[in-house]
């Protein structure tokens, strides 16, 4: 564990488990370095797992100017995790928030990742939700600031696309929100502003996702509706792309069926290393 230094001197804290191929992963607006736990059981056994928090999570930097949060900041703090451990290349692995950094991060640094898993990644990009989407950001941040994450926390976490979990896996979904409820009130909030409401839709992006040469894996669950658009359009648009939807499945896939999550980024991962994908 210890902290990365982002280009703008944010320190972000990290933590690693198990040798071999490096992997990556980002994690969810909900999430933080923790939500990642079952699959660096899973891959830590024989590859170097790295989880980090990302500015304004626990135990990395809260900065309280809103200009520190952005699509672009996201992307280069996960290269700043890798050049502070000394990586050349990682499998790269996000979901949701984190999901939109791994792709951003394949469109800008190709050259550094093995692979990208772009997980649960589409809602709010389609051209006609976009205004939709700012719209409740915006809110979002309101309320993390006016009620604070610690009041919040269940209400956000019960929305749309997480009713499957707190279904299947009440215990676990309830671990989620406690985590999301230790969540800084203000880092909650710039985040939403900066990162979610001021990102590109995946539609302005298309040539420089054309142009994406890394072997991707797009994952959506079939309940997660938001996704399942932009999933099919990356798919469509990544020359080595595959695409999977998990059954049964809302958004946060890698917490609500993990064993099927990771049987199928085992194999993805496998295809790459040999060469196959």
């Amino acid at each position: 564990m210890g902290h990365a230094t982002a280009q703008d001197g944010v320190k972000l804290y990290y933590e690693e488990t198990g040798t071999g191929v490096p992997i990556l992963f980002i994690h969810e607006f909900a999430g933080d370095y923790r939500a990642w736990e079952p699959q660096l059981a899973h891959f830590g056994r024989r590859r170097r797992c790295i989880v980090y928090s990302a500015r304004g999570y626990p135990h990395s930097d809260i900065p309280d100017d809103a200009a520190s949060y952005s699509q672009e900041l996201a992307r280069d703090d996960a290269l700043a995790v890798l050049d502070h451990l000394g990586i050349e290349q990682a499998h790269v692995v996000g979901l949701s928030m984190g999901g939109f950094a791994t792709l951003h991060f394949g469109m800008a640094y190709p050259a550094r990742a093995l692979s990208l898993s772009v997980c649960g990644c589409g809602y709010g990009a389609e051209p006609d939700t976009r205004e939709e989407f700012r719209a409740l950001s915006l809110e979002v941040a309101r309320n993390f600031e006016t009620q604070g994450a610690a009041a919040f926390a269940e209400e956000y976490g019960s929305g749309p696309g997480r009713e499957n979990f707190m279904r299947k896996d009440p215990r676990g979904w309830r671990a989620f929100v406690t985590r999301l409820a230790e969540h800084s009130d203000q880092g909650s909030a710039l985040t939403q502003r900066g990162v979610q409401a001021g990102r590109p839709g995946l539609w302005d992006l298309e040539e420089a996702i054309r142009a994406i040469p890394v072997p991707t894996m797009i994952v959506s669950g079939d309940d997660d509706q938001r996704c399942l658009v932009p999933g099919l359009f990356l798919k469509q648009r990544i020359d080595r792309a595959r695409l999977f939807i998990m059954p049964n499945t809302g958004h946060v896939l890698n917490l609500e069926d993990p064993a099927l999550f990771n049987a199928v980024l085992e194999e993805f991962l496998a295809d790459v290393e040999a060469g196959r994908a």
